[in-house]
């Protein structure tokens, strides 16, 4: 994995085909996420979920991207969804199977006309795992 200080990010983008609303939206995976245990054994609980993102959104316009560290360790297994000026989700209690319902919430937001992902429909591991929600900083440029 290609890896630097702050942002890191792998260049993998799964891009073949699909509905071009997905075009605006990334999932980032947090790749250092350890297991329940904190075993720092390799390949690391958040790399097995950045590979079942990849697969789950195999064939779709979803970038997929993995950063060192997203600061959400006691929520392990963490994962954000962005989407171009809209607000940023950030989920943690994710498993290592969870590609599926990061998929399906970028496709909810991806459709979304008021730049939320819709509660009704969210796989139950992105309610119940939802950390933060963070405005796009354009809305913050005019509370300046």
């Amino acid at each position: 994995m290609d890896r630097d200080s702050s942002f890191s990010a792998e260049t993998t983008d799964i891009s073949s085909g699909g509905d071009d609303s997905l075009a605006g939206i990334t999932v980032i995976v947090c790749a250092s996420c350890r297991d329940e245990t904190g075993s720092d054994a390799h390949p690391r609980a958040g790399e097995l979920l950045a590979e079942d993102t990849r697969q789950a959104a195999s064939g779709e316009q979803i970038r997929i991207r993995t950063v060192e560290c997203l600061g959400n360790c006691k929520r392990r297994l963490s994962a954000a969804i962005l989407r171009d000026g809209c607000w940023s989700y950030v989920f943690g209690d994710l498993t290592t199977t969870s590609g599926a319902d990061l998929v399906a919430g970028a496709k909810l937001f991806a459709t979304s006309t008021d730049g939320l992902i819709p509660w009704r429909g969210r796989p139950d591991s992105l309610k119940r795992g939802l950390v933060a929600r963070i405005p796009p900083l354009d809305m913050l440029k005019d509370l300046i």
